[in-house]
């Protein structure tokens, strides 16, 4: 049955650094999708981001809304702008941040219900190490 879920429906997720509200997911009746918008505010000082983490078993694919933003990976530093879509394959560890003066506001797609058993997250190291 197709199901309407309006923004004020949505879960409110507690990330740092960031507002996320999952739209699409198992406890919105989903089989294989969860779905996500994710606005990142231009960097505060202060302001604790979220670190790198990983998908085990599954990938991501972000597409941007709006904004300038940079996608740490452990395979570079990828750009992003409004209209570009990245997708980060299952295991590799990976974090997005503003680099705008707005700001950064991505949908994020993942083919599972839900995908909290399989998300990971790890020390900066791991970023950091990738992109020296």
């Amino acid at each position: 049955m197709a199901r309407v879920v309006t923004s004020s429906e949505a879960r409110r997720l507690g990330l740092p650094g960031r507002t996320a509200l999952e739209f699409v997911s198992a406890e919105f009746g989903s089989a294989a999708i969860t779905m996500r918008v994710v606005e990142i505010p231009v960097p505060q000082p202060g302001v604790t981001d979220r670190g790198p983490h990983v998908h085990h078993g599954f990938e991501e694919c972000i597409y941007v809304l709006s904004g300038e933003g940079t996608t740490l990976a452990a395979s570079g530093a990828h750009k992003l702008r409004a209209g570009d879509v990245i997708l980060i394959p299952p295991g590799e560890s990976h974090m997005t941040r503003n680099t705008g003066a707005a700001p950064l506001v991505l949908l994020c797609f993942f083919p599972v219900s839900d995908i909290r058993p399989g998300t990971e997250d790890q020390p900066m190291s791991t970023i950091e190490k990738a992109i020296a």
